[in-house]
C-alpha cells in the first residue's frame, strides 16, 4: 500500500510518501515541504499547495491520503489555514478517486511513538528510526507528514476492519427492516375485509 501522508499549512506544508510492507515494514519515498510567503495573496498561496500536490499525486499515484486533521486548541487563523490547505489536498484526491482518511496528532504521536503527548523530537527520532533514515527528516512539517504516513500503514488493517463491521451492521440493519416492512405488508393482505352492513 502506498500512502501519501500530508501534515497541512499555508506557510509549510510537509508532504510524503512512503510504501508498507510486511507486518510494520514501511520504505519512504519521498518527502518535502511546500512554502509559501506569508504576505502573498491567500488564493496564491492554496494554488501554489494544489498545484504541487497534483504533481505529487501523479508522480507517486498513491493509494491512499492521510491528512492531519485539523486541532481544536490552535488559534483561529493557523486553524483556518490549516484546514483550507486540508481541504486543497483532499479535493485532489477526491478528482482521482483516491480514498482520503483524517488522523488526529495524538493518534499519529501515539501510533509513532507510543506516546499521544510526544513532542516534535520524539516524533522526528522516532520516524528516522521506522525508516532507517541516514539523517532526521527537516523541518519538523516533513517529520509530521512521514509520521502520519506510518501512522495510516500501521492504522489501516484496523480501519478496515471497522469499515467492514459497519458495512455488515448497516446491511443486518437493511435486512431486518425489509422483513419487518415484509411482514406488515403480509399481516395487512391477510386481515379480514370489512363486513357491510345489510341495506
Amino acid at each position: 500500500m502506498r500512502v501519501m501522508g500530508v501534515d497541512p499549512g499555508l506557510t509549510r506544508c510537509g508532504l510524503s510518501v512512503v510504501e508498507g510492507g510486511t507486518g510494520r515494514q514501511v520504505i519512504a519515498l519521498d518527502v518535502d515541504v511546500v512554502r509559501t510567503p506569508s504576505d502573498a495573496p491567500l488564493a496564491e498561496r492554496l494554488l501554489t499547495i494544489s498545484n504541487t500536490v497534483d504533481h505529487w499525486m501523479d508522480t507517486h499515484v498513491p493509494d491512499v491520503v492521510a491528512i492531519e486533521r485539523v486541532f481544536a486548541n490552535q488559534n483561529a487563523n493557523t486553524a483556518m489555514g490549516t484546514a483550507q490547505a486540508g481541504g486543497v489536498i483532499a479535493l485532489a484526491a477526491a478528482r482521482r478517486s483516491i480514498d482520503v482518511h483524517f488522523h488526529t496528532p495524538s493518534e499519529v504521536k501515539a501510533a509513532v511513538t507510543g506516546n499521544g503527548r510526544a513532542d516534535k523530537a520524539q516524533v522526528t527520532a522516532m520516524v528516522t528510526r521506522i525508516l532507517a533514515l541516514q539523517t532526521k527528516p527537516t523541518p519538523a512539517d516533513a517529520a509530521d507528514a512521514l509520521a502520519l504516513a506510518i501512522c495510516h500503514c500501521w492504522r489501516a488493517p484496523m480501519i478496515a476492519r471497522m469499515a467492514a463491521a459497519e458495512a455488515q451492521a448497516a446491511e443486518q440493519q437493511r435486512r431486518y427492516r425489509a422483513t419487518l416492512k415484509a411482514k406488515a405488508k403480509a399481516k395487512k393482505g391477510s386481515s379480514p375485509a370489512p363486513s357491510r352492513s345489510a341495506t
